[in-house]
């Protein structure tokens, strides 16, 4: 017979060859080829369970085979959440049990409406959206002055999309619902001609709903009118001032622009000076928010007409100087009104008696206004008084400057507030169109209007599978419709489902895990604390990423899950991650299967859901194999079968092959222990007699831990001394022939062994003492 030391060396050092031999076996080929083509079409334990194959091949992958028949108790295993401490294959001690369901997913992931990582995106949106408003207002009045100065037509500014879209806010004109033939009427007109469309038209189309709504109103009012009519009466009302503000809005748009009848420029350009600024004006404050550019405008406004005031009276009835004080002095609250403004201002702070501090109970505020204004009691002006010193206006609108988005942002904190409260029940698409603080604050976040889209069309995109590049969603050839449905983790039926993540949750928290336990097993309480803080990181970043470029960019995930992989980071650049990520893991001459350590890479990129693309693939929920617990039973099916056939014809050839397979992952002597291969090996290595493994389980872990360094186990150099050695005991304890040339490169008359005292601790064992 050939020595354990010669038949190990002779798989072990081309382990990839081997392996490769093992896969072409017939029957190795044939139930690999059933597993790998039926397993994807399994949905349920059930349907695992039922097809023995199946079944039989995963158990014998993960050393599992003796516990095939116990059908009910494997159930349990694969039943378990793995998220959850509790369940029953984390409370297994054996390992295996809870890897074996690791390689599947029939717990399923947690189905939420969105992640943590969607919603900070989709709150992140929102805000970026907010933020915009007023860059997107400059750029396009920056625009619209350059260009409406070289329209030389009518139909040059209609057929200009930005132009008019910018005309078409101004006016309150609907896009979708326009008429270009009134438009050109209404562009072309002028009012110094009797017969132009604004005086054959609008004018009189104008008086006419005005007459009309009179009387309408007139009807109203009087007695007898029924319900019914007043219902009626107010219908028509509403309709005749929705019709009224239109004619009006044509009739300014008419009065903005110098267009001859036949709809070209008249002399100079489309529009004076005066009418430019005028439309500025009017876009920048047609947005509901105030953003920085309608601040300034207010503030120019202000300083311009302050100087005009003469009375408390006039200031309070111009409605823009009435919100910009408010504003500035923060008295916006809903009991404060004009004739509060008017009690302040015309108030003394430095009377003990008057409304400030009386009424007002010495708001500071009240104080401050009255104090940046010279009204007298009566709210007129002494003579030579101007209402405001320069330096008081400075001081107003640097208040107002500071406080201008106090309202809004307020407004947005509360709109922030409610959606998150909204998600947080939302159990359905439909929810999802049915409230309000979901749908208008989602479409806006990723720069939809949610007055002008379809619920329809909306619920069409969020059911899109995104999978499916036919879908609903791709055909709209829109990012911010894809946006949308990628922020929601909507079925195709309207449910809420599974997120789509770069990884799942399992594996997240499992490749956590595994860096912790590689980074402090042999370390100190600081490397551990380190680690916790790396896993935190990790954990948090890595729900967020979209894309394997994401990935790539963040060296600090990139390095992480090098390091639970067992791969060093220093030795990978990013060049050759990308070319790992995107290999074809089935083509046996692709560059990731080239690779020497391949099993460890392909852990790797099986642990992430990127697609060849590079993009996060949503994993279809209705196959029950994970993907990388594809490629583990697959690449363990084969490891196992290696061993169980070369133990066939030594069992120290397939101690020793498991051995190295599961030495880098023993934490502590107690792991070590707990498996009886493992353990054997270390009895055989040391000279241990049987009686060893009668000890009390504490005293042989510290045999253990004094005689072999579990951290040199990584090291492939000294865990092959080790295992020469291993293989020569193996052969001499059960009396078989040993080469002496193998002795010596084993290096079995090395210092490795066991000392005096435990030695004598054995043999007391042995007497039973």
């Amino acid at each position: 017979m050939v020595s354990t030391y010669l038949d190990y060396n002779l798989i072990a050092r081309d382990m990839k060859l081997s392996l490769r031999r093992v896969s072409e076996q017939t029957i190795v080929a044939r139930d690999t080829q059933y597993y790998r083509e039926n397993i994807g079409s399994v949905a349920s334990v059930d349907e695992f369970l039922a097809d023995y194959r199946l079944y039989s091949y995963a158990m014998k992958a993960y050393g599992l085979a003796d516990m095939i028949e116990s059908v009910a108790f494997m159930r349990k295993v694969l039943e378990s959440d793995l998220s959850d401490d509790n369940s029953f294959a984390n409370k297994l001690t054996d390992e295996r049990y809870r890897e074996f369901t690791m390689a599947f997913s029939f717990s399923g992931g947690t189905a939420v409406s969105q992640t943590e990582a969607q919603l900070d995106a989709m709150i992140g949106l929102y805000n970026t959206s907010i933020a915009s408003i007023g860059e997107t207002q400059k750029e396009e009045t920056r625009y619209y002055n350059v260009m409406i100065d070289k329209v030389t037509s009518v139909d040059q500014l209609l057929n200009n999309e930005r132009l008019r879209t910018y005309v078409f806010t101004v006016f309150g004109i609907d896009e979708s619902t326009y008429s270009r033939e009134t438009l050109r009427n209404v562009l072309s007109s002028n009012a110094d001609d009797p017969d132009s469309y604004e005086k054959t038209v609008l004018e009189p189309r104008l008086s006419e709903l005005e007459a009309a709504r009179a009387d309408a109103q007139a009807k109203l009012q009087q007695s007898g009118t029924t319900e019914a009519e007043k219902l009626e009466l107010r219908a028509k009302i509403a309709t005749y001032n929705k019709s009224i503000s239109t004619v009006s809005n044509y009739l300014a748009m008419a009065a903005a622009f110098q267009f001859n009848a036949d709809g070209t420029v008249a002399a100079g350009s489309a529009q004076t000076a005066a009418h430019k600024k005028t439309m500025n004006e009017l876009y920048v404050s047609s947005n509901p928010r105030i953003t920085p550019q309608a601040a300034l405008l207010n503030k120019a406004y202000f300083e311009e007409k302050i100087a005009s005031i003469t009375t408390v009276s006039e200031l309070v009835a111009d409605t823009r100087l009435y919100n910009y004080i408010r504003t500035a002095f923060d008295l916006n609250e809903v009991t404060i009104v004009a004739a509060t403004i008017k009690n302040i201002l015309t108030s003394d702070p430095d009377d003990p008696n008057s409304y400030i501090n009386t009424i007002g109970k010495g708001n500071e505020n009240y104080k401050a206004l009255a104090r940046a204004f010279n009204f007298q009691a009566d709210g007129t002006l002494a003579a030579g008084d101007a209402a405001q010193t320069t330096e008081q206006t400075t001081l107003t609108s640097s208040r107002y400057m500071t406080r201008y988005n106090d309202k809004d942002d307020a407004a947005d904190a509360k709109a922030i507030g409610a959606y998150k409260l909204a998600v947080e029940k939302m159990a359905s698409v439909g929810d999802f169109i049915d409230t309000a603080s979901i749908y208008d604050f989602a479409l806006q976040a990723v720069g939809l209007d949610p007055d002008a889209e379809s619920a329809r069309t909306i619920k069409r995109v969020l059911t899109s599978d995104l999978t499916d590049p036919e879908s609903f969603v791709y055909t709209l050839k829109d990012e911010r419709y894809l946006k949308l449905a990628q922020l929601f983790n909507f079925t195709t039926s309207g449910d809420i489902g599974v997120p789509a993540l770069a990884q799942s949750e399992t594996l997240i928290q499992e490749t956590a895990k595994t860096y912790i336990v590689n980074k402090s097993r042999f370390g100190s309480e600081e490397d551990k604390t380190t680690a916790k803080a790396d896993a935190e990181y990790y954990t948090a970043e890595v729900a967020k990423l979209s894309s394997l470029d994401e990935f790539l960019a963040d060296s600090r995930l990139v390095d992480f899950a090098l390091a639970a992989n067992g791969i060093d980071p220093e030795n990978v650049t990013v060049d050759f991650l990308r070319d790992i990520f995107t290999s074809d893991l089935d083509d046996p001459k692709s560059f990731i299967n080239q690779q020497q350590n391949s099993g460890a890479y392909i852990a790797l990129v099986t642990s992430f859901n990127f697609d060849r693309g590079g993009n996060v693939l949503r994993e279809d929920k209705s196959v029950i194999v994970t993907r990388q617990g594809l490629y583990e039973t697959l690449d363990r099916y084969l490891h196992q079968t290696l061993e169980e056939q070369a133990g066939e014809d030594n069992a120290g050839v397939r101690l020793a092959l498991y051995f190295e397979r599961q030495a880098g992952s023993l934490v502590d002597a107690y792991d070590l222990l707990a498996d009886d291969a493992l353990a054997e090996v270390f009895r055989t290595i040391f000279s241990l007699p049987d009686e060893f493994s009668s000890m009390d389980i504490d005293q042989q872990a510290k045999i253990v831990e004094k005689n072999l360094e579990l951290e040199k186990l990584s090291d492939p150099a000294e865990l092959k001394k080790l295992l020469a050695r291993f293989t020569v005991l193996y052969d001499l304890e059960n009396n078989m022939e040993v080469d002496p040339a193998v002795v010596v490169l084993s290096g079995s008359g090395s210092n490795i062994g066991i000392s005096a005292d435990t030695l004598f601790q054995l043999s007391q064992l042995r007497k039973g003492g």
